[in-house]
């Protein structure tokens, strides 16, 4: 019996849009699902628990009578909770979890058994995501049911393990679902992730630039003028290292000196929580350098479903060449 999650056959495309903060919301996510690939969004993305129940109903009302309407089933979609003592809203939002059963929990932070038991109690799957070996074992012993395996260039809090060698290392130890983030900004680069050994590419700063998304117009030029280089890994933000866009740093007033440390910096009254720094101050991944537009959710997905299939094309031509 695999362990795979079952619900990878019925998707359309082996992809996750990312829980992005201050990005994702209902729209964004009920798009995804109905093309689809998961949707999903962080539970604090709502300032209350009372409007995170709303978006959950929200979102299920509408996925339903769009599956009764046209007799398609759409893809699941998730929600991140951060598994953290600062958290205080974590065993509120749960129980929410719980009560409307939302398909998959995106856990961060900490793997925490009592978590994954809740989900599993109504059927649900638990993903946690790592940037490292030893975080992914202590998740695979609290029994979830994937691994977002966060390489290095993702945009957020990062990694800085390269991606083919991350995947490897943990299929060693790990046969359930294998996620991979970092850079995967094409239907290439999902297919060049399947390629690696994981089951799902994780598309966080791709669906930054949407027509659904809540980020400011501002916010997406930046990623299309964005190049790789353009992308600065530091803690200086929130204590621990992220990508973040160098204009938008910069724009901030953070000097190169600020940059290289590795704690959080004093921002004043202005900045003084690490929410109102990530509304300035934009994150993104390396992955900006081949986004050049704002689509639809629709269009975006159509171009890479036809990215990934043509470049599975090609390296099955590759057995014609080297068919030894």
């Amino acid at each position: 019996m695999s362990k795979k999650a079952p619900f990878l056959s019925d998707l359309s495309l082996p992809a996750i849009a990312a829980p992005m903060f201050l990005i994702s919301g209902p729209r964004l996510v009920i798009e995804c699902c109905k093309q689809g690939i998961v949707g999903t969004f962080p539970a604090l993305n709502q300032r209350t628990s009372e409007g995170f129940e709303e978006w959950l109903i929200a979102i299920n009302t509408e996925l339903n009578q769009w599956e009764e309407a046209t007799g398609k089933k759409a893809a699941p979609f998730g929600v991140n909770l951060i598994v953290h003592p600062t958290n205080p809203r974590l065993e509120a939002d749960l129980r929410l979890c719980v009560k409307h059963q939302v398909p998959l929990i995106i856990t961060s932070l900490g793997a925490v058994k009592q978590v994954v038991d809740a989900v599993h109690s109504y059927g649900g799957l638990v993903f946690h995501d790592v940037i490292k070996k030893r975080h992914a074992q202590k998740a695979a012993q609290a029994g979830v049911d994937g691994l977002i395996l966060v390489a290095a260039g993702a945009g957020g809090h990062a990694g800085t393990i390269n991606p083919m060698t991350l995947v490897a290392e943990t299929q060693q130890f790990f046969d359930r679902t294998i996620v991979l983030s970092g850079c995967i900004s094409t239907g290439r680069d999902i297919a060049s992730a399947m390629q690696m050994g994981a089951d799902l590419a994780y598309m966080g700063t791709r669906f930054i630039n949407v027509e659904e998304s809540l980020a400011p117009q501002e916010y997406q030029q930046m990623i299309v003028d964005a190049g790789a280089s353009d992308v600065t890994y530091t803690a200086a933000v929130s204590g621990v290292h992220a990508n973040f866009l160098t204009a938008s740093l910069k724009a901030a007033g953070i000097s190169e000196e600020d940059l290289k440390k590795d704690h959080k910096i004093d921002f004043g009254k202005e900045l003084d929580t690490e929410a109102k720094a990530w509304k300035t101050i934009w994150s993104a991944g390396q992955g900006s350098a081949l986004i050049q537009d704002t689509p639809s959710v629709s269009s975006l997905v159509q171009q890479l479903k036809m990215e990934f299939k043509q470049a599975v094309e090609e390296q099955s031509r590759l057995l014609q060449r080297y068919p030894r």
